[in-house]
C-alpha cells in the first residue's frame, strides 16, 4: 500500500502520521500481550508460578517516622519546619530581614 505523500495536504499529513502512530502503539501491545503470554506459558510448563520466578510483592518501603519541627516562626508560632525539604517562605524572609538560622530553631 504506497501512499503518495506528494499530493496529500498538511492536514492529511496530520492524520496520516497521527493514524500511522496509534497503530504503532497498537502493535507494539499486541507484541507485549503475546510475549507475557508466552512467559507464563513457559513458566507454568516448568512447573513454576510467576511469584517464584520473579519473587512476589516488591519489598515494602521503609517508613520513615514524623520529624519533629526544628524551627519555627517568630512572627506566628504556629508555623514550623522540620529543616527537611524546601524552605518554607517565612524561613526565607525571616533571613533576609536579619534573622540567623540559630534565631529560629525551637528551645
Amino acid at each position: 500500500m504506497a501512499v503518495d505523500l506528494k499530493n496529500l495536504t498538511h492536514n492529511q499529513l496530520n492524520e496520516l502520521i497521527a493514524r500511522a502512530q496509534a497503530r504503532q502503539g497498537e502493535l507494539r501491545k499486541e507484541r507485549v500481550v503475546k510475549l507475557r503470554d508466552k512467559i507464563h506459558a513457559l513458566i507454568k510448563a516448568e512447573g513454576y508460578s510467576f511469584d517464584d520466578v520473579f519473587g512476589g510483592r516488591a519489598k515494602p518501603r521503609r517508613v520513615i517516622g514524623k520529624v519533629k519541627p526544628k524551627f519555627r516562626n517568630p512572627a506566628n508560632p504556629e508555623q514550623t519546619w522540620t529543616g527537611r525539604g524546601k524552605r518554607p517562605h517565612w524561613f526565607n524572609d525571616a533571613l533576609k530581614a536579619g534573622k540567623k538560622e540559630k534565631d529560629l530553631l525551637i528551645g
